[in-house]
């Protein structure tokens, strides 16, 4: 109990502060909710018009997906973040709270959701008694869908830990086994179209996780040099990801759409479709990226580029959702 009484411009400041961390939140919320429904409504509309039969579930799985791959992105950004922070000269000593723990816990059980799908032949489980978990260790997927769930586990357990860091290695396992479940080995150069994928997955989630991370560790900071100088070092690494991004993407689209047949599998087939959609949304966030990076250089306040990267993490969070789909759509005709 305190015997002083605040001043009205003292209460109507915090009063004003608390509505806007409540907005903020509620519009946090909103574009979650926008984000989730991208895989749920996205079947129909990718589909339509195609003549192609999707697996059945598609619309949780490609959710479920978009869970497991923003699961891995958010520890792997604190991660990365924190690297950078650390190079920062007289950067305050604070750091946001972790989101690793909760993360971690979305994507186990996000990985043991589909771990179940697995284990029933790929389709969508009705009772407990139709999942076969010891199919799981006879097959190649349930092998990699084991290994995300236990992954997940372990990456936990490190970030509830005395040492965080070490939650690299199982994350790392999470994107390995990703990269090799969507190059089964009776397609044509499955290690190359793994590779691929790692490094894609990789600089992904380094890029979205790490951008989410340096943003809460700014306002933790409250701005200033330090927090300028922090987005600075995060803008210079982006530019690599972005390019590598770009590279094993358009890669990887071309070993799955020959480039004379591309154009039109681009809006004659789901995945096509689907994979235009991210195409557009990373172009979005390339040009916002260029913003904020403009700012930083050459406004006279640098921390306004935090309103282009804000804008920028929930643009990359449409671009998850939309990955999450797109491996769940089926894969395009290699047209002769």
């Amino acid at each position: 109990m305190t015997l002083i009484r605040p001043t009205p411009e003292v209460a109507d400041a915090g009063g004003a502060g608390q509505r806007t961390g409540t907005g903020r939140t509620v519009a946090v919320l909103v574009l979650v909710v926008l984000g989730a429904l991208i895989p749920l409504l996205g079947p129909p509309a990718a589909l339509h018009g195609t003549g192609e039969a999707a697996a059945p579930g598609v619309a949780g799985i490609g959710l479920l997906r978009t869970v497991l791959f923003a699961a891995a992105a958010v520890p792997a950004g604190e991660l990365f973040a924190g690297r950078l922070a650390r190079r920062v000269p007289g950067a305050p000593v604070e750091r946001p709270r972790s989101w690793a723990p909760y993360a971690a816990a979305a994507g186990f059980l996000a990985a043991l959701a589909l771990a179940s799908v697995v284990a029933t032949g790929n389709l969508v489980p009705h009772s407990l008694g139709q999942i076969d978990v010891g199919g799981l260790y006879r097959s190649r997927d349930g092998k990699l869908a084991l290994l995300e769930v236990n992954a997940f586990l372990v990456a936990g357990l490190c970030a509830l830990s005395e040492r965080p860091g070490r939650q690299v290695w199982p994350l790392t396992a999470v994107v390995v086994a990703e990269a090799l479940r969507a190059h089964p080995t009776t397609e044509h150069t499955p290690l190359l179209g793994s590779a691929l994928t790692m490094v894609h997955l990789t600089c992904a989630a380094l890029w979205t996780g790490g951008l989410l991370s340096a943003l809460r560790t700014l306002r933790r900071w409250g701005g200033g040099a330090a927090g300028a100088a922090l987005l600075g070092l995060y803008a210079r690494v982006a530019v690599v990801l972005l390019a590598a991004i770009t590279a094993t993407g358009v890669c990887s689209a071309l070993r799955r759409m020959p480039p004379e047949t591309i154009v039109e599998q681009l809006t004659t087939t789901a995945y096509g479709r689907t994979l235009l959609a991210k195409v557009l949304l990373v172009a979005v966030v390339a040009v916002l990226a260029l913003v904020a990076r403009r700012r930083l250089r050459r406004a006279a306040d640098p921390l306004s580029a935090c309103a282009p990267a804000r804008a920028e993490v929930f643009a990359l969070g449409a671009v998850v959702a939309v990955s999450g789909l797109l491996t769940a759509l089926p894969l395009p005709i290699r047209w002769s």
